[in-house]
């Protein structure tokens, strides 16, 4: 009866973040057209910090009962698996160019983060100062953001008329129902699939990095897709790097600041987790920056590194 049970908690789950991701998606592209804000910003805005709140919660969580491995495990999983998979299918779907002054300062502060991050578990653990290194690169993406909208100022606005007060409501009503789902959706997976995990004997790491990490990162998955078939590119790659951010800079220095001391990382972490977060991160953003387009090939580069990387991940 317990199996049944959460087989169907997470059957529950799924079609809530299915739901929710398309109402997100369908608002979140509303504000922006209203707006006149590029949609890039707006994904990299308000739709990242909705859809990183699973991450935040599960992090925080884990960090306060103790459970260090499964805290940076999916903070750092969930940005691997944004890239890899999540990432790597928008690209396979919507392929074309890109306006490299879009994301080229989201994407070297992505980096940064996940340098910073990588140099930590060669020390062992998030210190003091390399959480205020992480706080300091996410101030730097709030400043870039608000210099982005303000640079666009009436870029791309054409005179619109005020929108009706029941666009408003039903889009406002549409935005929260839609982020309650995802979020509420993937704590329901996550718990019911950590929980079927542990029936098999799962290590506390495999379930942090990989049941949990892509559990808590199917907001983004489901918004992704979302965007792929309403053909809203610009929102879904900005909601993505957005994302990543966050989970970086913010998830890791919280976590260290509940359990009161700084945050170990494993020897395992260390030595796969955090340096194949950076290299999928190098993979995934700089060859753009380059051609100035995403590429299929790219996409099924990102993938085979994931592939690869979860199974040297079953290996350890």
């Amino acid at each position: 009866m317990d199996l049944v049970l959460m087989i169907a908690i997470f059957i529950a789950g799924l079609i809530l973040i299915i739901k929710g991701g398309g109402y997100f998606v369908d608002a979140a592209s509303w504000i922006a057209g209203v707006s006149g804000i590029p949609k890039v910003i707006v994904g990299a805005t308000i739709v990242s910090v909705a859809t990183t709140m699973p991450e935040m919660i599960v992090s925080v969580m884990a960090a306060g009962q103790g459970k260090a491995d499964m805290s940076v495990g999916n903070a750092v999983g969930s940005v691997t698996a944004n890239l890899g998979l999540i990432m790597a299918i928008a690209i396979l779907c919507m392929p074309g160019p890109i306006r490299r002054r879009d994301y080229f300062v989201k994407s070297i502060l992505m980096l940064a983060a996940a340098a910073i991050i990588a140099a930590a578990g060669r020390r062992g653990a998030v210190e003091r100062g390399l959480s205020l290194l992480l706080l300091a690169v996410f101030g730097a993406f709030l400043v870039e953001n608000v210099r982005s909208a303000a640079a666009a100022g009436g870029r791309g606005r054409t005179s619109r008329a005020a929108p009706e007060k029941r666009a408003v409501l039903i889009n406002g009503v549409k935005f929260f129902m839609g982020a309650v789902g995802v979020v509420l959706g993937a704590d329901l997976l996550v718990d019911s699939g950590s929980a079927l995990a542990r029936l098999a004997g799962v290590s506390e790491r495999m379930i942090g990095v990989t049941i949990v990490a892509v559990g808590t990162s199917l907001p983004e998955l489901v918004t992704t897709v979302a965007a792929v078939v309403k053909k809203q590119s610009a929102l879904s790659v900005g909601n993505i790097l957005g994302a990543n951010i966050i989970d970086l800079t913010l998830i890791l220095p919280l976590s260290g600041l509940l359990a009161g001391q700084a945050m170990p990382i494993s020897a395992a972490a260390g030595r796969l987790d955090l340096p194949a977060c950076l290299l999928v991160g190098a993979a995934a953003v700089l060859p753009p920056m380059f051609t100035r387009k995403f590429q299929r090939w790219q996409g099924a580069a990102l993938l085979s590194l994931y592939a690869g990387y979860l199974y040297l991940t079953c290996q350890i």
